[in-house]
């Protein structure tokens, strides 16, 4: 996009000091986003972000949900006397007219936020960044487990499980591209366990389970480290809305722990990393069992069989379907995808017992 445009969408926002240069930030796979930097030292410098409105239809819910979280971490922040918060909290920019916090162009919508100084994010998946990303996310968590504003789903039914099966049934009933026949075997695997996975959605009608505020997209490079490997912040707040904690737990497993990626085909690679676990679960469970209810801990192997579950039933739908909601490289990708995560579901049931046995020796450890 030209420079020229982009200063004009970002000059609608109090910035401070003149912008001097505007290029593209990242690489996102949902945002575009843009760093605005200002002249001099005095100034901060800026990200400037177009958001995906086809994904994000309710921008004022959204940008309402990120407002009232990061205003309550910064307040939990300053009243533990934490320093430096403008590099742990994340600060949203009003428009010079309004007090909004986005701007419609005509085309599309835009957000401003102070860029964070001397800060890094990684992609690296191992024990260390695990543990780091379990202790990030479970506080996270935690400072918004009393948040007094009731969030919107920026995605309704993201991790709603009842709601995947139907969309598997009704494709399955369609069978809009012939493909059904290919698998059948693999829907009936999938409805053999569909009671049980829908455990979550059950539980929470009879009240046994509460919704809180969760992330809903628990990666590694969703945080923000400074220059010693210290968490500052997590980022990406678009997803932030009321879910189980499971969501935050399961999907972290599901994409960290998995020894492939999510569409190798060659299963004999695929399977669950247990130090994965181990390490994600010591930190998640250190920063977050102050607010968790018994049922919640009890239940965090299940939620890491949730989702890849989850995404079998995703992907395997979008095949039967025709393959018009993911992006594929070639025609039975869909297919490998489903495979690849039905192995990973396997690999991890296989665990079950293991999982259970280590979250009760750590709670025991700990309480003492």
């Amino acid at each position: 996009m030209e420079r020229l445009k982009l200063q004009n969408i970002a000059n609608h926002f109090r910035v401070e000091g003149k912008i001097s240069e505007i290029s593209a930030l990242g690489n996102g796979l949902i945002n575009d986003s843009y760093k605005v930097v200002t002249e001099g030292d005095s100034t901060p410098d800026y990200v400037l972000q177009k958001i995906n409105h086809s994904i994000f239809r309710d921008v004022d819910m959204l940008q309402a949900n990120i407002e009232a979280v990061t205003a309550h971490i910064r307040t939990k922040l300053q009243a533990a006397g934490e320093p430096d918060l403008g590099r742990k909290v994340l600060e949203f920019l009003r428009l010079k007219d309004s007090d909004k916090s986005y701007y419609f162009d005509g085309e599309g919508y835009w957000r401003m936020m102070v860029f964070i100084r001397d800060a890094y994010s990684y992609d690296t998946v191992n024990a260390q960044y695990s543990y780091l990303a379990g202790k990030a996310f479970g506080n996270f968590q935690a400072m918004l487990s009393d948040l007094p504003y009731s969030l919107g789903e920026t995605i309704p039914n993201f991790h709603n499980m009842e709601f995947r099966l139907s969309q598997l049934r009704e494709a399955v009933a369609n069978d809009a591209a012939g493909r059904l026949s290919q698998v059948k075997d693999i829907v009936d695997e999938i409805e053999a366990r569909a009671e049980w996975m829908c455990f979550a959605q059950r539980a929470h009608r009879a009240g046994l389970l509460p919704k809180r505020v969760c992330h809903c997209d628990t990666k590694v490079n969703n945080m923000m480290f400074d220059s010693e490997g210290n968490v500052l912040c997590v980022i990406d707040l678009d997803t932030v809305m009321p879910s189980f904690i499971f969501s935050d737990f399961g999907d972290f497993m599901r994409t960290a722990a998995n020894t492939a990626s999510e569409d190798e085909p060659d299963l004999d690679k695929v399977g669950f990393n247990f130090e994965i676990f181990k390490s994600f679960t010591s930190g998640y469970l250190e920063s977050a069992r102050s607010f968790l209810s018994p049922i919640e801990i009890e239940k965090l192997p299940y939620a890491a069989c949730l989702f890849p579950y989850m995404q079998a039933v995703r992907f395997l739908a979008d095949y039967i379907d025709g393959d018009k909601y993911y992006k594929i490289n070639y025609p039975q990708h869909n297919l490998v995808r489903t495979k690849n995560q039905l192995k990973l579901l396997q690999s991890i049931e296989s665990q079950l017992p293991k999982m259970q046995e280590f979250i009760q020796l750590f709670l025991q450890i700990d309480m003492k």
